[in-house]
């Protein structure tokens, strides 16, 4: 095994950062192979992410944690993509119900600790169960989301999956995004079209005013404390420090190097 730390990913970032999102996606199919997937919650800059990895013909698979509380639009979102873009969508899903959950824990999301450990148990743990399944799973985050995303790098490390992040959108625009949707008539969640311009589970999520920020909407009853749910690495953590181990060869065809064990 080899270590692939954020650090080292930079020059490799650099170059990326001129590749279009379908270029990106065809590159992590060639590098990544069969352990490679896409996690999507069924929002816009995801859908997209569906459609592109659809249209491409790339087979990949795509990951979608229930948290037992998602909108019902959410569902129903999942299923046309899977349905109407021949995707093999996996749904996961967190050991407690929410029932149980509340009856063992309480009502966690009602405090900023509580949301955490509840966002934990029922997004990240899920997710947790695919660990050594791939090298590198395909996110839809974006810098035009602004906050930690603003500066979102387009591969990054995800040290508890030990698997390389991939965000092919991360340099689309708005307007870009708008315009793919249009052109291409991409499944969108119908609760965009209803003032949610983010969407979560139902007990923390609600539509924003045209004057608020797009997040505002998230855990609104906890304030400015609380902002992501903790599945996307770099909303947590951006240190150049963070690594994760894959194999040797692995690491030399993302990076593009050949490695010489011979003195």
């Amino acid at each position: 095994m080899a270590r692939l730390s954020q650090a080292r990913l930079q020059e490799l970032n650099h170059t990326l950062n001129d590749r279009t999102p379908e270029e990106l996606l065809r590159w992590a199919a060639d590098i990544f192979g069969s352990r490679l997937a896409v996690i999507s919650a069924m929002q816009m800059a995801g859908s997209v992410v569906c459609h592109m990895v659809a249209q491409l013909k790339l087979g990949i698979p795509v990951l979608f944690v229930d948290t037992g509380v998602n909108f019902q639009e959410t569902l129903t979102t999942r299923d046309r993509i899977a349905a109407e873009y021949g995707l093999a969508v996996h749904t996961l899903l967190p050991e407690l119900s929410m029932e149980q959950q509340t009856n063992q824990f309480g009502i966690l999301y009602l405090t900023t600790e509580g949301q955490e450990q509840c966002c934990h148990m029922r997004k990240v743990e899920p997710l947790l169960t695919q660990k050594g399944k791939y090298d590198c799973m395909i996110g839809s985050l974006r810098r035009a989301d602004g906050g930690k995303r603003g500066v979102c790098p387009i591969l990054a490390v995800d040290p508890e999956m030990n698997t390389v992040r991939l965000n092919p959108l991360a340099n689309l625009t708005n307007d870009q995004m708008k315009a793919y949707i249009q052109q291409h008539n991409v499944i969108i969640n119908p609760l965009h079209d209803q003032g949610y311009t983010t969407i979560g589970c139902n007990r923390c999520t609600t539509p924003v005013l045209p004057h608020e920020p797009k997040r505002a909407g998230r855990w609104r009853h906890l304030g400015a404390a609380a902002q992501y749910c903790g599945i996307n690495p770099t909303d947590m953590d951006d240190a150049t420090s963070v690594s994760i181990d894959l194999p040797q060869d692995l690491v030399d065809r993302i990076l593009g190097i050949k490695t010489d064990f011979m003195i």
